[in-house]
Parts: C-alpha cells; sequence; structure tokens
C-alpha cells in the first residue's frame, strides 16, 4: 500500500536501525519454542520414558544442564527483548522528529490557498496526534505484527514436524478467522477516518475559543461557548464509542474461535495419544504452544483496530505531505536584492470560487509615490494588496513590480521588499525587540528604537524592561492602537522599497495617527507607500488617492481633484470632517 510505502521512505536513517529491531524481535520470537521443546526432552527421557528412574540416576547432569538451559533461554530472550524495544524507541522518535519537521517545512512553504481550505485546528492534529499514531504504529503496531506472524510461523512449522493432521486439524478454524477478519477492517475503517474528522472539529473549536477568549468574555457567551464545545465533544464521545462497538462487538468472535483451539486439541489431540500417533511428551508440546496460535487470533483482532486508526491518521499526514503550493517558493535567494517600487496593475480581474473580488483593475504606482486606498468593506482593498506580494496570483491581468511580473521574482526575493502590516495584527511571543527585528534578526538596537519611535510607539519606554519586555501570546497586555505601532515598526525596520499600510491607525488617536503621517515622510530610504485607509485624514497629503468599489476603481486622484468630482470621497470627507464644504 501507498501509506506504508511512504512510511518505509521517511524510515531512511534508520532502516538498518529498525531492520537490527525487527531482526531481533523475530529471534526472540523463536526462543519461545526453547522452552517446549526442553520440556518435550525431558519428558521423553526423565518421564514417560520405560528407563525414566533409571535415566534419572546416570543423567541427571543432562537434567541439571536441561533446567539451567531453559532459564538461559529465558534471560537471553528477555535481554535481547530489552535491546529490541530499544531501537524500536530510537527509529519512532528519529523518525517523528524527522517528519514533524519535514511536514511543518511543508505547511510553511504552503500558499494562502491552502490556509484559507484547511483550519488551524486541524493542522495542530496532525502536527502531533496524527504523528503520534504513526510514532506508535512504528515503535509497537509493526512490531506486535512481525512478533505475531512469526510466531505463528515457527509453531506451525514446529508442529508441522511432530504431526501434520493434529497440525491441521489445529489449523481448522484458521479461515474463518480471516473472513471475520476482512468483515471487521472493512467496518471500523471507515468510522476511524470519521472519527479523525470529528476530533479535527473538536481541536479547531477550542483552538478558536481559546484565541479568541476575550471576545467570548466581552459578550459574556461563557456558558454557549461551554455548551457549544460540549456539543462537539459529545459528537466525538459518540463517534468514538461508535468504533469501539464495533472492535467489541468482532472481539468475542475471535476469543471463542482462539478458546475452540483448546477444545480441537484436546479432542483430536486426546484421539491421535490413544491411538499412538503421538507421545504424551509431544502432545503436552502441542499443549504448551498452543498458546501461541491462539494469542496470534487475539492479537490480530486489537492489531487490526490499530491498524485502521494507523491508516485514517497516516491518510491525513500524507494529505499535507504531498500537498503542492500554487505558488512555489523555493526559498533559494542568498541575498536581498533590492528592487524598485514602481507597481502596475494591468487589466486585473481577482475571483475567489464564482465569487468577483476585483475587476479589470488598471493602475501605476510610481516609484516613492504615496498612494491612499479607500472604499468600503469588501470593496477588495486588501485582496489588492495580496497581489503584490503575491500572496494570490490574479485570475486575469498581471501584476508588475519594478518593471517585472511578480510570477517572475522568487517570491522570498518579492516578500523581503515588501514590508507590511495587515488588518489582523499578530505579533509573536517574544520580546519587543524581538518583535520589531522580526524581519531582519540581525537589526542593530539603534535602528529598532529608530524605527519605534518614527512608528510613534514611545509607550515602550514605559515598559517594564522596555524594549526586552516579554509581549504575550498575540500581544496580550498591549491595547489595539500600540499592537498597530509595533507592527508598523517591524514593517518599516527592513527598509523596505514597498511599503504597504493596511488600516494601520485603525486603533490610534488623531494626534498620534497625524505624527505618523508625518514620520512616514521622514524616512532615510526611498519608499512606495500603499496605504488602506478609512479616515480621510490619512488620505488628505497622499500624492493620489483610489476609491474601490465592488471590485472596481470608481475614483482616483488627489485631494483636491476628488473633492472637485463630488464623489465618494467627497461624501465621506464631509461625513467625517462635519462639513459639505470643499476643503482645501
Amino acid at each position: 500500500m501507498f501509506q506504508l510505502k511512504w512510511l518505509l521512505s521517511n524510515l531512511k536513517g534508520y532502516r538498518l536501525v529498525y531492520a537490527v529491531a525487527l531482526l531481533l524481535s523475530i529471534i526472540t520470537q523463536s526462543f519461545f519454542l526453547i522452552g517446549p521443546i526442553i520440556s518435550q526432552n525431558i519428558i521423553d527421557i526423565f518421564i514417560s520414558s520405560e528407563n525414566a528412574v533409571e535415566n534419572i540416576q546416570t543423567k541427571s547432569d543432562l537434567l541439571i544442564w536441561l533446567c539451567i538451559a531453559m532459564v538461559l533461554f529465558v534471560l537471553l530472550r528477555t535481554g535481547i527483548q530489552f535491546l529490541a524495544k530499544m531501537l524500536y524507541e530510537i527509529t519512532s522518535q528519529g523518525v517523528l522528529q524527522k517528519v514533524r519537521n519535514e511536514l511543518f517545512r511543508r505547511i510553511q512553504n504552503q500558499d494562502m490557498h491552502f490556509f484559507d481550505t484547511h483550519t488551524r485546528g486541524d493542522l495542530v492534529t496532525r502536527l502531533t496526534g496524527d504523528l503520534e499514531m504513526i510514532r506508535h504504529s512504528i515503535a509497537w503496531i509493526i512490531m506486535l505484527v512481525v512478533e505475531s506472524i512469526s510466531l505463528f510461523l515457527f509453531t506451525v512449522i514446529y508442529f508441522f514436524t511432530i504431526d501434520v493432521a493434529l497440525t491441521l486439524w489445529v489449523l481448522s478454524l484458521t479461515p474463518v478467522l480471516f473472513v471475520i477478519t476482512r468483515i471487521f477492517s472493512k467496518k471500523v475503517r471507515p468510522r476511524y477516518i470519521t472519527l479523525r474528522e470529528k476530533l479535527s472539529r473538536l481541536n479547531t473549536k477550542a483552538q478558536e475559543n481559546i484565541a479568541a477568549n476575550r471576545v467570548v468574555k466581552a459578550f459574556a457567551r461563557e456558558e454557549y461557548e461551554k455548551e457549544d464545545f460540549d456539543k462537539y465533544n459529545k459528537e466525538y464521545c459518540e463517534y468514538s464509542k461508535k468504533a469501539a462497538m464495533t472492535w467489541l462487538t468482532f472481539q468475542p468472535y475471535i476469543e471463542i474461535l482462539a478458546q475452540a483451539l483448546w477444545v480441537v486439541h484436546m479432542l483430536a489431540g486426546g484421539i491421535f495419544v490413544i491411538n499412538g500417533q503421538i507421545t504424551i511428551a509431544e502432545y503436552s508440546v502441542f499443549s504448551a504452544l498452543l498458546w501461541t496460535i491462539s494469542n496470534a487470533m487475539r492479537n490480530l483482532g486489537m492489531l487490526i483496530n490499530d491498524l485502521q486508526r494507523f491508516f485514517a491518521s497516516i491518510s491525513k499526514i500524507i494529505d499535507v505531505y504531498y500537498a503542492r503550493p500554487g505558488i512555489v517558493n523555493n526559498h533559494e535567494y542568498t541575498e536581498r536584492n533590492r528592487i524598485k517600487g514602481d507597481i502596475r496593475f494591468e487589466n486585473v480581474t481577482m475571483k475567489f470560487g464564482d465569487v468577483t473580488v476585483l475587476e479589470d483593475i488598471n493602475l501605476t504606482v510610481k516609484n516613492g509615490e504615496t498612494v491612499v486606498i479607500m472604499g468600503a468593506t469588501g470593496s477588495g482593498k486588501t485582496t489588492l494588496m495580496n497581489l503584490i506580494a503575491r500572496f494570490y496570483d490574479p485570475t486575469s491581468g498581471a501584476v508588475y513590480v519594478g518593471g517585472k511580473n511578480v510570477k517572475e521574482y522568487e517570491p522570498d526575493i518579492l516578500r523581503c521588499n515588501i514590508g507590511m502590516t495587515t488588518q489582523e495584527v499578530l505579533l509573536f511571543s517574544d520580546t519587543v525587540d524581538g518583535n520589531i527585528a522580526y524581519g531582519k534578526s540581525d537589526l542593530p538596537f539603534e535602528d529598532v528604537t529608530k524605527f519605534a519611535h518614527l512608528a510613534c510607539a514611545d509607550f515602550i519606554e514605559k515598559m517594564p524592561e522596555k524594549y526586552e519586555t516579554i509581549i504575550g501570546e498575540r500581544g496580550v497586555g498591549l491595547s489595539g492602537g500600540q499592537k498597530q505601532r509595533i507592527a508598523l515598526a517591524r514593517a518599516m525596520a527592513i527598509r523596505p522599497p514597498i511599503l504597504i499600510l493596511d488600516d494601520t491607525t485603525s486603533a490610534v488617536d488623531m494626534e498620534t495617527e497625524t505624527q505618523i503621517q508625518e514620520n512616514l515622510t521622514k524616512l532615510d530610504f526611498e519608499c512606495t507607500k500603499l496605504i488602506i485607509a478609512q479616515r480621510t485624514s490619512s488620505a488628505r497629503y497622499a500624492d493620489r488617492i483610489v476609491i474601490l468599489e465592488d471590485g472596481k476603481i470608481r475614483e482616483c486622484g488627489t485631494h483636491d481633484e476628488l473633492m472637485a468630482s463630488k464623489g465618494y470621497y467627497y461624501e465621506i470627507y464631509s461625513l467625517q470632517n462635519g462639513t459639505d464644504k470643499e476643503a482645501v
């Protein structure tokens, strides 16, 4: 199967260790036959033999050595088993680490479409629970499969050397077992696939609720969220019970067959002893080793159960492992090549499914210009900016940066030339210094403070540890305006030729916003600035203002030109400034 081939390929580097572990497991299973074989010799020579008493007197040394051999083989088997389990653990942990790193790397390389279609809770489940199931399979399930099969085969081969007919009688029930196992595997696999989906939904619900805990508390919806989570939890538990019941329904059949082996052995074996076809010693060997076959039957059900869970998990891992981004980023650049900041949209249309977000956009932004993008919510402003950084490719048309189609750039080279702040400000659980220098880890501290001041983030100086203050996850402990200003400093700190600010000053006061606008004109590097804004105060002094409406450019010009045209911009300006007079 493909899943097993994938697993084998990821054992690279540990294949020899794993092969040795499997070989040791097979050897230890063969040792289980040593005890009964020695017992058979003891019975034949010292118990059931006509010369038993004489043999005890004349061959007492042999009896002692046979008893010592039984003890030594048990100790040796235990030591080899311990070594094998160590090798299994080394292999499973090594493969787990390697696959988790590779999986995380592949997730990082995915484009925005991937993250639009995969929930965070589901991806976390794949990186944790699903990978742990693979580790468990390598260290335990496959080991049990190999041990059960090898012990079964060793026992059957040895039985055949004693008496073929009795062996066939003992094995007469195995075809029934395989039929039942086949039926069980068909039933249980879809249940575990569904159960895996329910677990993903449960984790997504928990992750979203924890991330949005402030919103939950702000609306006093704790009780509602508890009930909603309980609904997902109950659903998962119900499907878990169904999967367990499938196994519990199957288990009695296995147990009945396992016990039936003893009945067959007693009846057939007793007849064979009475007829003189086998000796008492040979009958006792069958009795001593019959557990290996019955145990293999019991293990088979449990292993099928675990293997179905393994296949459900590994399918989810492979789904991400082989997912290929539409926008490929090879991360092959060695140094940052600065590109010019001129931008051109040429007949750009963007659709998400059947929804048209941008339609026939034609816009040219000169190097060093400051352009403000305005428009109602959902007019396509953020999507327009995302096309510049090539988070998405347009459905039709082309976007040019520095005179080249963005598709001709390695995404890393393009994006390291773009400083961007997003609508949803995300800060990392790191120091203030680490967050501002995120885009350039070797940024001197003097530059960190410089860009913090340009972003009007002087509040940092009042924090307990100043720039060494640890920011909580997602900026917990900071106001919305403070997070926006740190994000702005982070975007400017890489000195990009293109700066994209998506509603960056929406949470700051008017005075601070004015100061930030002035500071943006004082940057010591050439920079094209594209600013998404809702306030006309951010747009008044821009070189140009672009108004988007329903994904189309409705107005484009300077403040004075748009005021004179008395369109959308004029209306918004009048509403925000409390006047219907033209401002100069």
